[in-house]
């Protein structure tokens, strides 16, 4: 069982995208959108959390920032320390 203080895998995916790959990268929403072939607004309902990130959304995040999806579900850490240098 989770504890309290314990993110979900959403919680976890949202802040790996918001918090610093897209910072990393200098990524904004729109360029994540184009990216996923999504739209903006579609991206901005998954990180705010009202619509949750499908497995196809994982799977496009992986090929899109060249991360592992187990490395991306892994946190915040694991995904900055395995993004690409070209990215």
């Amino acid at each position: 069982m989770r504890s309290a203080h314990t993110p979900s895998t959403e919680q976890t995916l949202r802040l790996t995208v918001a918090a610093l790959l897209m910072r990393l990268t200098g990524e904004r929403q729109t360029d994540l959108a184009a990216g996923l072939l999504l739209d903006q607004a579609q991206v901005s309902r998954k990180q705010s959390g009202t619509v949750s990130w499908s497995l196809a959304d994982v799977d496009r995040l992986s090929a899109h920032y060249g991360i592992p999806v187990c490395d991306l579900r892994a946190g915040v850490d694991r995904a900055v320390h395995c993004l690409p240098a070209r990215r």
